[in-house]
């Protein structure tokens, strides 16, 4: 199990974008140039609402802290203005949309199993890790699917595939060892005639199978289309299963395409345990605890996740993610992968 080192660690780092000091530029790590999206080029971005950026407190992360008494309360609070609330008609937007440059969108997990069937199809939900707690998605595995098939919704109440809330999902293979996500496109047997309407797959996760029984951490690989020079994710609409993100990466054809990895923990001989420093907002050991980096800068982390209760976690992510990519990231890793084990 992982769990989360103290080294390094202060009393407000939590509150702040997690970034490198040797790259001041974390974007260029994901352009990749690519066409610029024709479709929706003239919509207008949705003002980030909700999130928490450089200006948050510590206050509300302290109950998540692994340094005890160490947050300083803010004098700021009683001047601290309410979270703004995602208007309902943007939430579409804002889950697809990228998050901003600088800043870290902290979000938090909940897992629900209760019901007849819930142990076996539990529901998850995304909320924003702030005051306000705004809902941000929805996902639950399909029942009655050869793979392990999540359904995400931007309503937590549907969670149908026809439904008109319905954003995307996340797909595997036989083994459960890899994973695709999509957008709510259409298959490619339904394209229409310029292949406006087909789905894109927005990110794809490999876990690396353990033959030998080794208890050891997971290793993840996260393959994600890469960035145009207007900061926009280069579309990927495979016409086939031979085109799309696990072939490309598998082929080495790595064109428009970035891949990260989870950051490796360091074995702690006095815990006797794997730690990662997560800046606080880790409290429980998990082998499902990971921070996901690039390799030609592992400081900068573009997604971390871990257990702070037994049906909760958090989920914190940068540029380039967005919501959908993150969340289906996390749900990958709840599913059962005997052979990862």
């Amino acid at each position: 199990a992982i769990t989360s080192s103290d080294e390094e660690d202060d009393s407000d780092s939590s509150t702040k974008p997690i970034r490198s000091e040797k790259k001041k530029n974390p974007a260029s790590l994901f352009q990749t140039g690519g066409d610029p999206p024709k479709e929706k080029k003239s919509k207008k971005k949705v003002p980030l609402k909700g999130a928490e950026s450089e200006e948050e407190t510590p206050e509300t992360l302290q109950k998540n802290s692994n340094k005890k008494g160490k947050a300083k309360k803010s004098k700021k609070k009683e001047e601290r203005p309410p979270s703004p609330v995602i208007e309902v008609d943007n939430l579409e937007e804002f889950v697809l949309q990228p998050a901003p440059q600088g800043v870290t969108i902290k979000c938090r997990v909940t897992r629900d199993k209760r019901g007849m069937d819930r142990g076996l199809y539990p529901t998850y939900y995304l909320h924003l890790d702030n005051d306000k707690k705004v809902f941000l998605l929805a996902g639950r595995k399909r029942k009655k699917s050869k793979t392990s098939n999540y359904l995400i919704s931007i309503d937590p109440t549907d969670l149908s595939r026809g439904g008109e809330n319905f954003i995307g999902k996340l797909r595997s293979n036989l083994m459960g060892t890899r994973f695709t996500v999509f957008d709510n496109g259409a298959n490619p047997d339904r394209a229409n005639a310029d292949w406006s309407n087909v789905r894109q797959e927005l990110s794809a996760v490999v876990y690396e199978t353990n033959v030998l029984g080794f208890k050891g951490p997971r290793k993840m690989t996260v393959i994600i289309p890469g960035m145009n020079a207007d900061c926009e994710r280069v579309p990927i609409r495979p016409r086939n299963d031979n085109d799309g993100l696990l072939m490309r990466w598998q082929n080495r054809n790595m064109d428009n395409v970035i891949e990260l990895h989870n950051k490796a923990p360091v074995w702690n001989d006095e815990t006797q345990s794997y730690v990662l420093n997560f800046h606080g907002r880790v409290t429980h050991a998990s082998v499902k605890n990971f921070q996901i980096v690039h390799s030609s800068d592992p400081d900068y982390i573009v997604m971390q996740f871990g257990r702070v209760a037994d049906d909760a976690f958090t989920m914190d992510y940068n540029y380039p993610l967005c919501a959908v990519q993150a969340f289906a990231i996390a749900l990958s890793s709840f599913d059962g992968k005997l052979a990862c084990e």
